[in-house]
């Protein structure tokens, strides 16, 4: 759970789902549906190859055994494991949601009820709402946000009721291969990424400073139907950090 497969993981979350979003926005608009997807996968190919080279360097540079690890990946460690696999679910079921149910379901007795358990639950679902009224966006996106928290919500109870597992295997991990910039530091740089996710998104504190085309779009979907569970999961990882540097 070294920083580099951290930050190469939410590279690659972030290009699967905004390429997604960007493929069915333009397969709605087109009738070249096999051009465009040609286009847009090559485009998405380059993109996430760019951003995992970068990080690879840093791995590689930061590690201990430098160029001498390439040699000794273990292909297992490739395969997501139980929290990655309900977290690819989840983001699934938030794209569906995004940009098929929601846009045909804005109102309604179940949308209704759901966004006002996240109102009250979660802050930052009040300053989205807040923010969408001037930019006059909804387009179910309201509903969409109130979906993800829920959906967020029972990923971070899911992974607080697993975290004693977690930090095992964290500290295995940890034994076998060393973290460059230490446990305690890693600790303390996934914490900082968590309370700043909660402040941000949880809290609502960006959405005041977000123009409205920042809502619509693809930046909306990702910020609206991906940003929340990886806060969840940056909170998940942090809380399993903190608890590996004590003794098992």
């Amino acid at each position: 759970m070294g920083i580099a497969r951290l930050i190469a993981k939410a590279w690659i979350v972030v290009c699967l789902y905004a390429g997604a979003d960007a493929l069915r926005l333009a397969v709605e608009g087109s009738a070249d549906v096999v051009g465009v997807t040609v286009s847009l996968s090559a485009c998405l190919l380059l993109f996430a190859a760019m951003g995992l080279l970068f990080v690879g360097g840093f791995g590689l540079s930061s590690s201990h055994a430098g160029l001498s690890r390439l040699g000794h990946i273990d292909p297992a460690r490739l395969i997501p494991g139980f929290n990655e696999t309900v977290f690819l679910i989840f983001m699934a079921l938030s794209f569906v949601n995004l940009g098929f149910v929601a846009p045909a379901h804005i109102a309604g007795l179940i949308p209704d009820g759901l966004v006002r358990a996240i109102h009250f639950a979660v802050p930052g679902q009040r300053a989205l709402e807040y923010a969408a009224v001037p930019c006059l966006i909804d387009g179910g996106r309201v509903f969409a946000s109130g979906f993800t928290w829920f959906l967020a919500l029972i990923y971070l109870c899911s992974g607080a009721s697993r975290i004693r597992l977690t930090a095992g295997l964290i500290r295995l991990e940890r034994d076998r291969s060393p973290e460059a910039l230490g446990a305690r530091a890693h600790a303390v740089a996934v914490g900082i990424v968590a309370i700043i996710g909660i402040q941000l998104l949880y809290v609502g504190s960006i959405y005041r400073f977000l123009p409205c085309s920042m809502l619509a779009g693809i930046p909306g979907a990702l910020l609206i139907g991906l940003a929340p569970l990886m806060t969840a999961y940056a909170v998940n990882v942090a809380l399993a950090s903190l608890l590996a540097l004590g003794k098992e």
